[in-house]
């Protein structure tokens, strides 16, 4: 049984900088495509970041692209997002996900998810 875990969070002043990390446990890591989503009471869950299986593709949304970076290491089992300049907006609870596959933006695509990491940033 796949389960995610993520841990980075915390609050943090406008313009700062945090970094998430996701350790995936019970599968081969090397072989899932992985996400970062996030949500805030109320909202829907939104794609924030995705990186393919090997690490050689990735995408972003539109809000959060040149400020934040997606990575994976396989040895590690773990993924990251390095938050910078971070806004009031990216106020969430980040949550990471994992799905066989391509890169796909649509939160229903994703089969595994973790508990979530809350992010506040204050202006």
């Amino acid at each position: 049984q796949v389960q995610l875990v993520e841990s980075g969070g915390g609050l943090v002043q406008a313009g700062g900088s945090l970094r998430l990390s996701c350790v995936l446990s019970g599968r081969t890591f090397r072989t899932y495509t992985m996400g970062w989503f996030r949500q805030n009471p109320g909202e829907e869950r939104e794609f924030v970041a995705a990186i393919s299986w090997n690490g050689g593709m990735t995408a972003y949304a539109d809000s959060v692209k040149g400020r934040f970076t997606i990575s994976k290491d396989n040895a590690k089992n773990t993924m990251y997002l390095q938050l910078n300049s971070l806004k009031p907006e990216d106020t969430a609870v980040y949550y990471c996900a994992a799905r066989f596959g391509q890169i796909v933006r649509a939160t229903a695509s994703y089969e595994y998810w973790g508990q979530g990491t809350q992010v506040t940033v204050s202006s």
